[in-house]
């Protein structure tokens, strides 16, 4: 791909990220899961729910946003797999479950990074 190629699709890539849809999930801080057709790396990756307490509440809270203050829309467990696609200080922009639902889960339960 000619530079001037190269460069013109990394600057339109943020205004290709906020252009992507988000399905009918509603998330108080959206992310994209876009990855055009001609990407020369991954997009995004992989990751898997693990540590657990299984004598605490043995789920990880999924949330519309990048923080505990958001609200909790989804439980995910140890062993489930997420995609992941960023991240936010401590927290990570996931898909999960078999419909790939979006939201931020806490990275100190996600491990087994593949990217």
């Amino acid at each position: 791909m000619p530079h001037s190629s190269r460069l013109s699709l990394i600057l339109s890539f943020p205004l290709l990220l906020a252009a992507a849809p988000l399905g009918a999930q509603s998330l108080d801080v959206p992310f994209s899961t876009y990855c055009p057709p001609d990407a020369q790396a991954a997009c995004f990756g992989a990751a898997t729910v693990m540590g657990l307490n299984p004598n605490g509440d043995g789920f990880l809270a999924v949330r519309t946003g990048p923080g505990s203050q958001y609200p909790m829309i989804a439980k995910i467990h140890n062993g489930d797999r997420v995609g992941v696609y960023g991240a936010r200080g401590d927290w990570t922009a996931i898909s999960f479950g078999p419909d790939n639902r979006l939201g931020w889960a806490h990275r100190n339960w996600l491990g087994d990074f593949i990217p």
